[in-house]
């Protein structure tokens, strides 16, 4: 009887061990990839404080313009190459002449209140542009000022502009303001109009409630919006937390009070990268750091030679300023448009940090050293028809700028040009010298402005030597020619050939020293996943990506059949 037990028992086991087997030899078990489903909330600290939740008045206060971008929505946005996407616009038409842009709603959009999204709101929003009382920048104001704006039907809206302007549709992004809500209510009224602590969008999130402490705003908490016409976003909410100071914000995160900081300087830099829990997201910002040199000053012609100007650029390492300066959070320049937009020339290359080169440009130019003179010793000047060879750097007397211009004496110097440092005031950089063009060289740094086209007309063109921003008072015909042809032509495989053109005349004639771009960094908590950031037009553009980021995810086993090839 015992036997018998022992063979059922390993019969039965033999069984069992064969199902296993046999059940293994079918699909693979394979563990699935997190998979993110909606819900968490994440939190972000701001430096400042709420003002006005308006899309066409928050342009001087970025906790306004950051809230703004998740609340609002315009007719189109831009990828990361700077390439217009329709948003609330399903489409859009351009005249051959380049002077009508006519725009037709999706039908899907609807605001926070439920209302349709309609032509009246468009044309409500972009006339508060128009009004004579318009309190945001003036070159908006200028711009919108010679718009015509004509609504032809319920969800369609024409712009008639007065003559072609290829850069037109980036002044399409703004956030669209509801006519049901604010029809009559002027651009003046608007300042301290309720509506701008009560907002409402067309955004994938909305205005939940401020947060308070002692009856004062310290933050604000928004919902995902479920009637979003768009990819609902994964996050449930997102909560903003304002602070007087970096420092103050990276307290909060180590208290846990948020889990992102809006924007991290560099007071707090190099803390933030030795913490293990947050990821840093670099991106460069569009504004150009550069030395403008005076190419029509009187006292130093050889400014106007673009030999000197050459020697001048390749014997200062910029990539060594930059990295003793910013600590490496800036990037060279390569050419007067940013990398990685539609209007780059992909083929263009860096100048090189050649000293010996640039010794050499100026004693061919007959700018000579005395017999036996030695760096570091008084005569060591270069003399040409016994002028010195000298420049004047004018330059902001902030930390930075100061550092930047040291640095490019000392290279200077290097190859033996006396140079005399000039230390001013933001408002006397510009009213002293870069308006009245009163100056041999200056380091100044330029805003290129929060839309991507790059449209370099307004710095490089020859009609903007007297009163625009060409500061250099360089005058090209083939650059103006380019540059005026780019801004009228709305083809824009022509245009990129045009601005390539101009990148390799620029690289050639060498009217600035460019010296870098400036990095925005972004801390966010490694437990919000999906989180890219690309280039950015504005730093409110990290959340372009915002659809995709995500704190919850559901992990399971999935099975896959493997085939066997046939032969």
């Amino acid at each position: 009887m015992r036997n018998i037990r022992w063979q059922l028992l390993i019969a039965i086991g033999g069984l069992a061990l064969v199902v296993i087997m046999l059940i293994g030899q079918t699909p693979d078990q394979i563990t699935a990839p997190a998979q993110p489903v909606a819900g968490g909330v994440h939190s972000e600290a701001l430096i400042g404080q709420i003002v006005r939740l308006n899309p066409i008045l928050d342009s001087s206060n970025q906790p306004d313009h950051d809230i703004d971008r998740l609340i609002y929505h315009g007719l189109l946005h831009f990828d990361s190459r700077g390439i217009p996407v329709p948003d609330l616009a399903k489409s859009w038409a351009i005249s051959a002449d380049a002077t009508l842009y006519t725009f037709t709603l999706r039908e899907d959009a609807v605001w926070h209140d439920g209302e349709p999204v309609a032509a009246d709101d468009i044309v409500y929003t972009y006339s508060k542009l128009q009004d004579d009382d318009y309190p945001g920048p003036e070159d908006i104001h200028e711009l919108w000022s010679q718009v015509n704006i004509i609504r032809l039907d319920d969800r369609r809206v024409q712009f008639q502009l007065p003559e072609p302007f290829a850069p037109f549709l980036d002044y399409l992004t703004v956030g669209l303001l509801p006519d049901h809500l604010l029809r009559g209510v002027s651009a003046n009224d608007l300042i301290d109009h309720p509506f701008n602590l009560d907002p409402i969008g067309t955004g994938p999130f909305r205005l939940d409630q401020y947060i308070l402490e002692d009856n004062l705003i310290v933050g604000v908490s928004l919902l995902a919006f479920d009637e979003f016409y768009g990819q609902r976003p994964f996050l449930e909410r997102i909560e903003f937390r304002l602070f007087e100071n970096e420092q103050d914000a990276l307290k909060a995160y180590h208290n846990g009070e948020v889990k992102g900081i809006g924007h991290i300087g560099e007071s707090i830099l190099d803390e933030v990268l030795s913490l293990p829990s947050m990821n840093v997201h670099s991106a460069r910002l569009p504004r150009i750091g550069l030395i403008f040199l005076n190419l029509q000053n009187p006292e130093k012609d050889f400014l106007s030679e673009k030999t000197i100007r050459r020697a001048l650029a390749i014997a200062i390492n910029r990539q060594w300023i930059i990295d003793q300066v910013f600590l490496g959070q800036a990037v060279q320049p390569i050419g007067p448009i940013m990398p990685g937009t539609w209007a780059f020339a992909e083929g263009i290359k860096a100048l090189p940090f050649n000293p010996n080169e640039a010794a050499q440009i100026l004693e061919s130019e007959g700018w000579e050293l005395p017999a036996g003179a030695s760096p570091g010793t008084p005569e060591y000047q270069r003399v040409k028809d016994e002028e010195i060879l000298s420049i004047e750097l004018v330059h902001l007397e902030d930390y930075a700028h100061t550092q930047i211009a040291e640095w490019v004496k000392r290279y200077w110097e290097a190859i033996a040009i006396q140079v005399d440092l000039i230390p001013v005031s933001s408002d006397s950089l510009f009213e002293d010298f870069l308006q009245p063009r009163a100056y041999q060289a200056v380091l100044a740094e330029l805003d290129l402005g929060s839309y991507p086209d790059p449209d370099p007309y307004p710095i490089w063109h020859d009609s903007q030597t007297e009163t625009g921003q060409n500061y250099s008072g360089f005058s090209d015909r083939n650059i103006s020619i380019w540059l005026e042809q780019a801004r009228t032509t709305p083809d824009r495989g022509r245009r990129s050939e045009l601005y390539t053109s101009f990148q390799y005349r620029f690289q050639d004639q060498l009217p600035a020293i460019l010296m870098y771009y400036p990095i925005y960094n972004y801390g966010i908590d490694a437990q919000v996943q999906g989180v890219t950031v690309g280039p950015l037009y504005s730093p409110s553009d990290r959340f372009n990506t915002v659809f995709d980021w995500y704190l919850v995810a559901r992990r399971g086993v999935s099975t896959e059949i493997e085939e066997t090839p046939q032969p």
